[in-house]
Formats: C-alpha cells, sequence, structure tokens
C-alpha cells in the first residue's frame, strides 16, 4: 500500500548568515568591480550615481551579513568611493560634511538590508511553524484528504 508522506517533515532552520570576512571580500571585490565599471562608462565626476551604486551593493550584501558586518562592508565601500570614484583618483580626502554623508548613506543601507532578511527569514519561520501546528490530527487509517 502507498502512503502519503510530506517531503519536509520536520522544522527547517533559519538560514545562517554568511562569515563577515567573506562578506568584506564581496564589498571589496563588488565595490571595486562597480567603480572601474562606473568610471570606464560614466566618469569620475558623478559621485551621486557612485554613492547610490554602492548603497545598493551594501544593502545586497547585508541580505546575507550579520550585523556586525554591516560598518566593516560601509568602510570598504566608502574607501571605493572615495579613493577613485571622484577626482583625483586614487587619493583619499575627508570632506567632513560630504564623507559623513556617505559614511551613513552606506551604513544604513547595510543595515536596512541586513534587517530586511532577519525580518524575511523570522517571517518564514514563523509561517512554517504555524503551518505545521494549525494541521488537525487524524485516525491512522484516515486517507490523506477531506471528502
Amino acid at each position: 500500500m502507498i502512503e502519503w508522506v510530506s517531503v519536509s517533515s520536520g522544522a527547517r532552520p533559519v538560514p545562517r548568515p554568511v562569515a563577515t570576512p567573506l562578506v568584506w571580500a564581496a564589498a571589496c571585490g563588488g565595490a571595486l568591480l562597480l567603480v572601474a565599471l562606473l568610471n570606464s562608462v560614466v566618469g569620475t565626476d558623478r559621485p551621486a550615481l557612485a554613492l547610490a551604486v554602492l548603497s545598493l551593493l551594501a544593502a545586497l550584501l547585508g541580505l546575507c551579513a550579520r550585523f556586525t558586518a554591516a560598518p566593516g562592508t560601509a568602510l570598504l565601500c566608502w574607501l571605493f568611493l572615495n579613493g577613485f570614484a571622484i577626482p583625483p583618483a586614487g587619493i583619499l580626502t575627508w570632506v567632513a560634511h560630504r564623507d559623513t554623508f556617505w559614511l551613513t548613506c552606506l551604513l544604513v543601507a547595510a543595515l536596512v538590508g541586513t534587517g530586511l532578511a532577519r525580518l524575511l527569514h523570522a517571517r518564514a519561520a514563523y509561517r512554517r511553524l504555524t503551518a505545521a501546528t494549525g494541521s488537525t490530527a487524524t485516525e491512522p487509517g484516515d486517507p490523506p484528504y477531506d471528502i
């Protein structure tokens, strides 16, 4: 006799975040590639576009990272933004109001990405738990469907 068994029995754990050094390596590589691409396509005279693209990168990296990785991710993206996306290329500068704003934008983007990931994972785990406990008890000989 064939017995109906659900494939996903048991609670599935919430996905674990990626290790912080891997997130930072991805931030370095991604920021380098994106800044190089923007410099070759658009030029170095559009730092707002570079900030938006690097903020998007920080948010995407935040989706798979821990909260503790956010400051380092923001700092690495800022280093590539400041060092290579604005003239003079290759020289780090500090303009207090501009760079503080850039660092804040990048940090907020990384934190929003991480917070969104945690919220979505928690929501999915809650749905799995409520679906598992909401089923009705059946007798051993009952069919797996309602008539």
